[in-house]
């Protein structure tokens, strides 16, 4: 069964929606998304393009494609800065980073990509304290 999510920049004006089943979900340690997202990783989920849809806002989107890259762009929001999906360059499908869904997916990632290029101060979730609010100082 088909699922429908929403999805959105921070200020609200880039607005999209997905629908299931996705082409597949996963974690990108590399250091191009790395930079792209200033964290460890990003999450990405592909989307194929039938499958995606802009609600509002497809003209604030600006995309930046690194010229030596044979596969990986980036697009954000010209608004707020917020990273939002793109196109892949052989447009069968979207790239789409799941911190930017509004509504839960209803899958989780299945792999976790160029694990050994992760950033030398990577530590796994796992292995840190975990608080559901900021800790008092």
């Amino acid at each position: 069964m088909s699922q429908s999510v929403a999805g959105s920049c921070l200020c609200g004006a880039v607005a999209y929606r997905i629908r299931s089943p996705y082409r597949g979900f996963q974690y990108c340690h590399c250091s191009r998304c790395r930079k792209r997202t200033g964290s460890s990783h990003v999450a990405n989920i592909f989307v194929p393009v039938d499958q995606f849809e802009w609600e509002r806002g497809e003209d604030k989107v600006k995309r930046f494609e690194l010229p030596e890259a044979k596969y990986w762009s980036t697009a954000f929001c010209t608004e707020c800065g917020s990273a939002v999906p793109w196109l892949t360059k052989n447009g069968k499908s979207m790239v789409v980073g799941a911190g930017g869904l509004d509504e839960d997916p209803g899958e989780r990632p299945k792999l976790s990509v160029f694990y050994g290029s992760r950033a030398p101060w990577y530590v796994h979730v796992s292995d840190l304290e975990m608080h559901e609010t900021l800790p008092g100082r």
